[in-house]
């Protein structure tokens, strides 16, 4: 193959290194975030769901990966990747 054939291919190189910088590396770096989020809840932390109920967490159960948020409705039972990082980190932080 001779230089021809590297010209072919540098483009769909450059455009498959541009996707993986700006598309699945930020991704990777989400989930992992997300998975420690879930790791590091603790009873008491104060949540957002993704669909947006407020809540406390009063109970958790890594075997089946859930836990049990306190509402103004009641207690209810939630798989723990249901609760929103963004949404909960913003209602934990402090306002400036």
């Amino acid at each position: 193959m001779g230089e021809g054939g590297l010209s072919t291919f540098l483009p769909f190189i450059l455009m498959f290194v541009v996707v993986y910088f700006f598309m699945i590396a930020p991704q990777m770096k989400r989930q992992k975030q997300e998975k420690k989020f879930a790791a590091e809840l603790k009873k008491g932390d104060k949540v957002i769901t993704k669909s947006g109920m407020h809540g406390k967490v009063v109970e958790l159960n890594d075997k089946d990966g859930s836990c049990v948020i306190e509402t103004l409705a009641g207690k209810i039972k939630f798989d723990k990747s249901a609760i929103s990082m963004e949404m909960s980190k913003k209602l934990n932080t402090p306002a400036k």
